[in-house]
């Protein structure tokens, strides 16, 4: 039965919304779980049960952790292949009328995941989709923190399956009447979730609408999908799912990439596994598998490269020898080689951090990553003037100008900002007037309190008269008992303590009402100003992406080069 409170009420209808999804609601501080969820994650993230009173004496089983700490609780229930709904309050409690306006902001599931605490640096993530029409099976692909957005089709079921085996998805969307028998039948031997969504997500006509809307196209013959019937039916129900969990638009997904699986060397699961390309027949130690051996690369994006590559082998001749021509140049070229290696060391996991960016997740600290990140982009290029190999020129190639949005980011972002983005302290001096002065407001306080005092003391002849603030009263003048003979009749008693008195005066309530309302309106206007050019650095995407593929593959072709002279390989011939 569901209980009649305000609040409850207000519970109750964003749990619907949410049914197999644990609802993280904030209240105040917290972010507590309610009724079932309270129950299933007290137990899972070895929480302890409480129930607290709702109307009418009764008892709601309540579990609670801290907003601050959230991101780690939240972890760890997606890694329990849990979804988790993110409500948020959506105005200030200072200016709600009645119970507080909330919303879930996010839904969190093993395939969307965006946090570092979730991710591992050298693997992605994907988010998969299947859809069966006649006699082919669609199967999307997305990783929704780098944006890669890719479809196939296959005729047999066991080709899905392995190539499920292979991609190693976190999530599998199927419709909703389908569930029961995926269940049944079985597949990948390793765990994912498996999500329904209802059936007619995964029609034709709403897929097709959906694909042409999000990429701002009038046919997907662009992308070379436009017969990929049960393809197209897997695409649009991913980007569905994902608008739904994600709450926004998703510009850094900006394309969707055609792949035959006829393009690679087919290997089945059991094959990968006897060759040991990525995991060891026997035991946990990973230094004997065969990535472990190749893998030199300084980037996660190369690893994530490196690793696509070793379970996709090329079959195309061409291809293959455009890679070796590469690695045989860089072998050459030591001086350049190591170049690249230095200034490739110093990038982040700039494909992720768009991502975040353009989900509206990334915080100040983010931005300076990616500032910091692309500055080097010039160095590279420099270095591969001289190139002649096709895929390293390509590479050069796509090593684009983004100095406009690392100029942006540099005057804006404070260079050690806080992760918070609620607390103030991410904004430079200079980039905005009016958040100048309004610290010019803040920070003359403790000249104008020290005036005050000195004023006051004169005035009253109590040397120890003290001007002190706390968070609960305010700017106060505290007297000892021994001088209140002394306060004048203007001071307003505010609290009494054991051995003194607090005063407030209008001269002081005045300047208290014009500072704190400068601090808050200061966190306030610089929260505006960074999310405005977290805004414009999505707008880059594209062209940060690119950037990024460039990084990932000199990354693996200097790792691959590296490997080669320190065991003295030759080049094979084809």
């Amino acid at each position: 039965m569901e209980l009649e409170t305000p609040m409850l009420k207000q519970y109750w209808r964003l749990k619907r919304q949410y049914p197999d999804a644990i609802l993280l609601f904030r209240v105040g501080d917290f972010y507590e779980m309610f009724f079932e969820d309270a129950k299933v994650g007290s137990e899972l993230l070895g929480l302890t049960l409480t129930s607290r009173e709702h109307g009418k004496g009764q008892k709601v089983p309540l579990a609670g952790v801290p907003h601050h700490a959230a991101e780690n609780y939240i972890a760890k229930l997606v890694r329990l292949s849990k979804k988790v709904a993110i409500c948020e309050q959506v105005e200030d409690p200072r200016k709600a009328k009645g119970v507080v306006k909330r919303d879930v902001i996010q839904v969190i599931t093993p395939g969307t995941a965006l946090s570092e605490n979730l991710l591992e640096g050298k693997a992605n993530n994907y988010l998969a989709s299947v859809c069966r029409c006649s006699d082919r099976f669609g199967l999307s692909l997305v990783d929704l923190s780098t944006g890669e957005f890719s479809v196939t089709e296959v005729e047999e079921k066991e080709r899905l399956w392995e190539e499920l085996e292979r991609v190693r998805p976190s999530e599998l969307l199927v419709p909703q009447t389908e569930v029961d028998s995926w269940k049944q039948k079985g597949g990948p031997d390793h765990p994912f979730l498996l999500t329904g969504l209802e059936d007619w997500t995964f029609s034709y006509e709403y897929a097709y609408d959906l694909l042409r809307e999000h990429f701002r196209v009038s046919s997907l013959q662009g992308f070379g999908c436009e017969g990929l019937k049960s393809g197209i039916c897997a695409a649009g129900a991913v980007l569905a799912y994902l608008r739904q969990t994600q709450k926004g638009s998703l510009p850094h997904i900006n394309g969707l990439c055609r792949y035959y699986i006829s393009d690679y060397m087919i290997m089945d699961p059991v094959t990968q596994r006897n060759l040991e390309l990525l995991f060891p027949l026997q035991g946990g130690n990973k230094e004997t598998t065969l990535l472990s051996v190749l893998d030199r690369t300084k980037t996660s994006m190369g690893g994530r490269l490196l690793k696509s590559w070793l379970l996709k082998p090329l079959t195309d001749i061409t291809r293959i020898t455009e890679r070796e021509e590469g690695v045989e140049e860089l072998v050459k070229d030591s001086t350049l080689r190591r170049n690249l290696i230095e200034i490739i060391g110093e990038i982040a996991d700039i494909e992720r951090l768009v991502a975040r960016v353009c989900c509206g997740r990334a915080n100040a600290r983010d931005l300076v990553a990616l500032k910091n990140s692309l500055c080097l982009v010039p160095a590279l290029r420099h270095n591969l003037a001289s190139v002649s190999s096709p895929i390293l020129c390509s590479a050069r190639e796509q090593l684009l100008d983004v100095q406009e949005i690392v100029n942006l980011i540099d005057r804006a972002i404070m260079d050690d900002p806080p992760v918070s983005l609620t607390e103030g302290g991410l904004i430079k001096p200079g980039f905005n007037s009016q958040l100048d002065e309004l610290r010019q407001i803040s920070s003359s306080g403790k000249d104008w309190i020290a005036k005050l005092q000195a004023k006051e003391r004169q005035r009253t002849g109590i040397s120890s008269l003290k001007v002190k603030y706390n968070k609960v009263f305010g700017y106060f003048i505290e007297v000892s008992k021994a001088n209140l003979s002394k306060v004048p009749e203007d001071y307003i008693r505010r609290q009494t303590l054991v051995g003194a008195e607090r005063f407030v005066t209008p001269e002081l309530k005045e300047y208290e009402s014009k500072v704190l309302g400068a601090d808050e309106k200061m966190i306030q206007l610089e929260y505006e100003i960074f999310v405005d050019v977290r805004q414009k650095a999505a707008a880059w995407a594209e062209k940060i992406q690119k950037i990024a593929r460039s990084c990932a593959l000199i990354d693996v072709l200097c790792s691959l080069a590296s490997l080669a002279v320190s065991s003295n390989y030759v080049r094979t011939h084809i």
